[in-house]
Formats: C-alpha cells, sequence, structure tokens
C-alpha cells in the first residue's frame, strides 16, 4: 500500500509558522502535483514526509503507518540529481536498491536501455548531459523499494527543450512502473501535463487553498497544452496562485 495521508501538519521554525494544520492525501499509483509560492513550504513538507523533520503536530502516514520522523519510507529525487562522482552510472542507479539489499541488476539493465541509457552504464556522471543525469536519478527512485516518491522540482535546472522532453519521458517511464508521486514545481503548465490532481498551497504558514482534478486521459498527448481546456486550467490555477500571493 502506497496511499499518504497527512493529517493538521504544523511546523515552526524560530517562532515562525511555516506549515498550519495541513492536510492531503495521495492514492496508490496517483500522480499528484504540488504548486505554491516561494518560501510557502513545499520543502519542509518534503522534508517533514521523508522523516528529516518531525512535525509540532500532526500525523503522516503511508500505508496506514505513521512514519512521522522515520527516515527511509519514502524515495526522494532533489532538484539536483545528486549523483555519487566516483560510482558508475549502473551502480548510481542501483544505490537504493543495494541499501535496501535488493539489488537487481537486470531490472536496472532494463530501465536503463528503456531511458535511452544504453552503453553508459561503466560511465561516470560527469560523462552524460543534464537530462541524461535525471534520467539516471529518476530511474534509482523507480527501482529503491519505497512505494512513494517525492520529486522536488527534477527538471528546473533544464532549458526548456530537454525540460520537455523529460516530462514526456517520465510519463512514459512512470505508465509502466506505476508509483505514488508527489511533484513540486513552480510550472503550472507542468504540473498540468504530468498530474492526475494539483493540490495549491497558500503562503506560509501554508495550507491546501485549492484542489484541481486533472481530467486529461492517460497517456497524455503533447498537444493538450494547446486545447482550451488546458488553458483554462492554467487560467483557474493562476488566479488562486495570484490571490494567494496577494499580487
Amino acid at each position: 500500500m502506497a496511499e499518504l495521508v497527512i493529517e493538521q501538519l504544523t511546523k515552526s521554525f524560530d517562532g515562525i509558522e511555516v506549515l498550519k494544520e495541513l492536510s492531503l492525501h495521495i492514492q496508490e499509483d496517483e500522480f499528484v502535483a504540488v504548486l505554491g509560492p516561494s518560501g510557502s513550504g513545499k520543502s519542509t513538507l518534503f522534508h517533514l514526509i521523508g522523516g528529516l523533520y518531525e512535525p509540532d503536530e500532526g500525523t503522516i502516514a503511508l500505508g496506514g503507518d505513521k512514519i512521522n520522523g522515520q527516515k527511509g519510507s519514502v524515495s526522494y529525487m532533489p532538484q539536483s540529481p545528486s549523483l555519487l562522482p566516483w560510482r558508475s552510472i549502473l551502480d548510481n542507479v542501483l544505490l537504493g536498491a543495494e541499501l535496501a539489499g535488493r539489488k537487481d541488476k537486470e531490472a536496472a539493465l532494463e530501465m536503463m536501455d528503456k531511458a535511452g541509457l544504453s552503453g553508459y552504464e561503466r560511465a561516470y556522471p560527469h560523462q552524460l548531459s543534464g537530462g541524461m543525469k535525471q534520467r539516471t536519478a529518476f530511474i534509482r527512485s523507480l527501482l529503491s523499494p519505497q512505494p512513494l516518491i517525492l520529486l522536488d522540482e527534477p527538471f528546473s535546472a533544464l532549458d526548456e527543450f530537454t525540460r520537455s522532453e523529460m516530462q514526456k519521458w517520465l510519463l512514459d517511464i512512470w505508465q509502466s512502473n506505476k508509483r505514488s508521486i508527489l511533484f513540486v514545481t513552480h510550472n503550472i503548465e507542468e504540473a498540468l501535463f504530468l498530474a492526475d490532481r494539483i493540490l495549491v498551497l497558500s503562503e506560509k504558514p501554508a495550507q491546501v487553498v485549492a484542489e484541481f482534478q486533472v481530467e486529461f486521459t492517460r497517456p497524455r498527448a503533447e498537444d493538450i497544452t494547446l486545447t482550451e481546456e488546458f488553458l483554462q486550467y492554467k487560467k483557474d490555477i493562476y488566479k488562486v496562485l495570484k490571490k494567494g500571493t496577494g499580487v
């Protein structure tokens, strides 16, 4: 079970409330995107789910089990690929599974082939492009045994073309290897193209102020971004974000 349930989560630092009574849920194999103003507490939310921080109040449950302050329950992919420079690409891909004692070299090689990384098994991170490094990091997340993957703006450092290609690649790989995903982004179009649902956070102390169910069928076609329905979603979400920041 990979259902994530967060109830009444509150967290402060030095007397400043970052999250206040925040509640959300992610169903098994659901792809949920989180949008919010800069500094609204999205990274704090991820650190709480990952067990790096403990909440002041509230509960975080994964598959029915409380995981407050518990490390290792989720797979986390930050903005930078965070590949180990002294390990080959294959060894980087296998790292999460290796730490969990579930190393599967054949599965790793098969997924690398699908990701266009065949032939780079013995290469090192400095020999890869930005997009290839991100693919490596995502495959590492998929091969880790945790049922929930946290993606923290993984494509923000990429150029527009590479970012678009990575979005399509991510959806293709996820369709074949379903996992629950919580995806943080500042990009409304990216959230709409990727997610089943979009949660919008307020400025801090952050709460979920709006939720959008994205009705586009899967697999997603690239030209949905040009449809009236897509543009209307984008306008509606923008209005909520603008209202939340007081702009």
